[in-house]
C-alpha cells in the first residue's frame, strides 16, 4: 500500500513538472518569436493555403494552439484580421501543436536531465534576456522528457491495480471516450499536455491500461475541449471575435464528428498502429496528428461555409447605427499585463477605435451646418445624440491609453500612445464646435432672426468645405495627410476673414441685423477652430507612423452631392 502512494506522489509530482514545463516553454518561446512573429500572423494570411501553413508554423514555434488562436481572436478583435483569416490560422494551429506530442513520443532517456541542466546554467548565469528566454525554452523541454520519465516509472505500478483497470475499460465507448477529454483538457488546459499524458499512460502499462483504440475518442475529446479557454477569452471582445472564438470549436466538433463516423467504417487505429507498431506513444502522437491533418483538410475547401454559419449563428444587431455606445476593437484584456498581443496590435486597434470616433465627428459637422441652413429638430437630437458617443468614446479610448502607458514600452511606442491622446482630444474639440453650430440655429430661431441669401451661401460653402477636409483626412496616408491639411486649414482661415469682410458690409448696409451678426460671426469662430484642430489632428498622426486609422471607405457627401444645398450655394463667388 505504502508503494501505491509512493507511486501516486511522484505520478502527480510528474503531472505538476510536466504541466509547468510546457508553460514554461510555450512561454520563453514566445517571447523569444517577440512581436516580429505576431505582426507576420497578422499580416501573411489572405491565402487559405498560407494561413494554415502561417498557423501552423507559429504554433509549432510557440508550442501552444490556445497562445496562437487568442492571438487571432486579439487580431479579429482589433480589426486587423478577418474572419476568412482567422479561420485559416485556426486551421494550422490545429496542425501545429501535434509539435508537442511527436517530440515526447523521442525516448531520449539519459540525456533530459542534461538538457535541462544546460537550460538551467544559461538561465543563471547569462544576464541577456533573450538568452534567458532561450535557456528557459531549453530546460522546459529537458524538463518535460523528465517528467514523462517520472510519470512513466510512477504509473507502472498503479497501472497493475484492478481498480484502475476497470475504470479505463469502461473507456470502450467513443462517447464516454470524447466527454473525459473534454473534462481533462479543461482541467489541465492543454490538449498537448493530455496527449503527453495518456502517452506516459500507455508507456508505462505497454499499452494494456489504455489502447489506441481508446485513446483515440479521449484525443478527439482534447481538441474539442482545448477550444474553450479561446471561447472564453472572445466573450468580452467584439462581435467578430466572438465568432472567431465560436469558429474555432465548430470547426474541432464538425473535425470530431467527421473523424469519429470515419473511424466506425474504416479501421483507423489498424492503420496507425503499423505506421509504428513497436512505439505506442508515437502512435498516439501520430492519431492526434492524423485526426488534424485529416480534419484540416476536409474542412478546407469549405471553410467559407463556417464563416457563414457563425455570422448567423452571432449576428449583427444594434451597433452604431442604432446609436447603442459600445467600443468595437478594444476591450478589458488588452489591459493585462501578459497580453499576447504586443503593442503594434493594442495600438492598430485604438487606430480604429478613433477611426470610429472621427467619423462621428465628421457627420457632426457637416451635419451641423445643415442643421443652421434647415433648422430641424431631428436633426439637431441626431447631432446631440452622436456627441453623446463622441464624449464615449473619448472617454475610453483616453482611459485605455491612460493605462497602456503604464506597460513597459519603447520610445516610438511612447510617442505614438502620446500622439494618439492628443488626437482623441481635438476629435472630442470638433464634435463640441458641432454642437456649438448647430446651437446657432436654435438661437435664431428663439430671437425670430434668420440668415441672409449670402450668409446661407457661405454657410454651405463651409459645410463643402469641412466635408472636403474630413474625406481628405481619411483617404491620405498619415505620413503626407499634415501638408494636406496645412493647405486645407489655411483655406479655412483665408474663407473665414473673407466671410467677416462680408458681414460688416452686410451690417453697414442693414442687410443683416446686429443680433444675426453676433450668432453668424460666433459661427465663424467655430469654423475656424475646426481647421485649427484637424491640422493639430494631421499633425499628430504623422508622429505615430501608423498606416491609417482604419476608415478608407468613410466619405460625407458634400454639397454638390446634395440638391438641398446647390440652391443655397448657388451664386457664392459673388458675394
Amino acid at each position: 500500500m505504502d508503494n501505491i502512494w509512493t507511486s501516486l506522489l511522484g505520478l502527480c509530482a510528474g503531472m505538476a513538472l510536466f504541466l509547468y514545463s510546457i508553460k514554461m516553454t510555450s512561454g520563453s518561446l514566445e517571447v523569444i518569436a517577440g512581436n516580429k512573429m505576431k505582426s507576420i500572423l497578422a499580416k501573411l494570411t489572405g491565402n487559405r493555403i498560407l494561413g494554415v501553413t502561417v498557423g501552423a508554423g507559429v504554433t509549432a514555434l510557440i508550442q501552444s494552439s490556445t497562445a496562437t488562436t487568442v492571438m487571432v481572436i486579439g487580431f479579429v478583435n482589433a480589426g486587423l484580421m478577418n474572419l476568412y483569416s482567422a479561420l485559416w490560422i485556426i486551421m494550422g494551429a490545429n496542425i501545429g501543436t501535434n509539435i508537442t506530442s511527436q517530440l515526447i513520443a523521442f525516448d531520449v532517456g539519459m540525456f533530459a536531465p542534461i538538457i535541462a541542466l544546460v537550460g538551467t546554467f544559461v538561465c543563471i548565469f547569462i544576464k541577456d534576456k533573450k538568452m534567458k528566454s532561450v535557456g528557459e525554452a531549453i530546460a522546459g523541454l529537458g524538463f518535460i522528457f523528465v517528467s514523462m520519465s517520472l510519470m512513466t516509472d510512477s504509473m507502472a505500478p498503479i497501472a497493475k491495480l484492478d481498480i484502475v483497470k476497470e475504470i479505463f475499460s469502461g473507456i470502450n465507448n467513443p462517447f464516454v471516450g470524447i466527454i473525459v477529454g473534454i473534462i481533462f483538457v479543461i482541467i489541465i488546459q492543454s490538449s498537448a499536455a493530455g496527449v503527453g499524458i495518456l502517452q506516459a499512460m500507455a508507456v508505462a502499462s505497454s499499452g494494456s491500461l489504455i489502447t489506441l483504440e481508446q485513446a483515440m475518442f479521449i484525443i478527439f475529446g482534447l481538441n474539442v475541449g482545448t477550444c474553450l479557454t479561446a471561447l472564453l477569452a472572445s466573450m468580452s471582445g467584439s462581435r467578430n471575435a466572438r465568432r472567431a472564438g465560436l469558429m474555432h470549436l465548430l470547426f474541432n466538433v464538425f473535425g470530431t464528428s467527421i473523424f469519429t463516423a470515419i473511424s466506425f467504417i474504416f479501421p483507423v487505429a489498424d492503420w496507425i498502429r503499423a505506421i509504428s507498431p513497436n512505439d505506442v506513444a508515437r502512435q498516439f502522437a501520430n492519431m492526434h496528428l492524423a485526426f488534424n491533418l485529416v480534419t484540416t483538410l476536409i474542412m478546407l475547401p469549405i471553410g467559407g461555409l463556417f464563416v457563414k454559419l457563425v455570422q448567423k449563428l452571432v449576428p449583427d444587431k444594434g451597433g452604431d447605427e442604432e446609436g447603442i455606445q459600445y467600443l468595437k476593437y478594444l476591450n478589458p484584456q488588452m489591459l493585462t499585463a501578459d497580453h499576447l498581443l504586443g503593442m503594434e496590435v493594442l495600438t492598430a486597434a485604438i487606430a480604429n477605435e478613433i477611426g470610429r470616433m472621427f467619423i462621428f465627428a465628421g457627420e457632426n459637422c457637416q451635419k451641423s451646418f445643415h442643421a443652421v441652413l434647415e433648422n430641424s429638430e431631428k436633426l439637431q437630437e441626431e447631432i446631440n445624440n452622436r456627441e453623446e458617443y463622441i464624449d464615449y468614446l473619448n472617454k475610453e479610448i483616453s482611459f485605455y491609453i491612460s493605462h497602456l502607458m503604464m506597460f513597459d514600452m519603447s520610445e516610438k511606442d511612447a510617442v505614438t500612445m502620446s500622439a494618439l491622446f492628443k488626437i482623441t482630444g481635438n476629435i472630442e474639440r470638433m464634435g463640441d464646435h458641432a454642437v456649438n453650430i448647430s446651437g446657432y440655429a436654435s438661437m435664431l430661431e428663439e430671437k425670430k432672426l434668420s440668415l441672409s441669401e449670402k450668409a446661407r451661401n457661405e454657410v454651405a460653402q463651409m459645410e463643402k468645405t469641412i466635408s472636403e477636409a474630413c474625406n481628405s483626412m481619411v483617404k491620405s496616408k498619415t505620413s503626407a495627410v499634415h501638408i494636406k491639411m496645412a493647405q486645407v486649414e489655411q483655406k479655412i482661415d483665408d474663407l473665414t476673414d473673407v466671410y467677416r469682410e462680408h458681414q460688416l458690409e452686410r451690417l453697414k448696409s442693414g442687410v443683416c441685423s446686429g443680433d444675426a451678426c453676433v450668432i453668424y460671426s460666433e459661427m465663424l469662430t467655430d469654423f475656424e477652430r475646426l481647421g485649427d484642430h484637424m491640422l493639430n489632428i494631421a499633425e499628430a498622426a504623422a508622429e505615430t507612423g501608423i498606416v491609417s486609422f482604419g476608415i478608407s471607405d468613410f466619405k460625407l457627401t458634400t454639397e454638390d452631392e446634395q440638391p438641398s444645398l446647390k440652391t443655397a450655394a448657388a451664386g457664392i463667388d459673388d458675394d
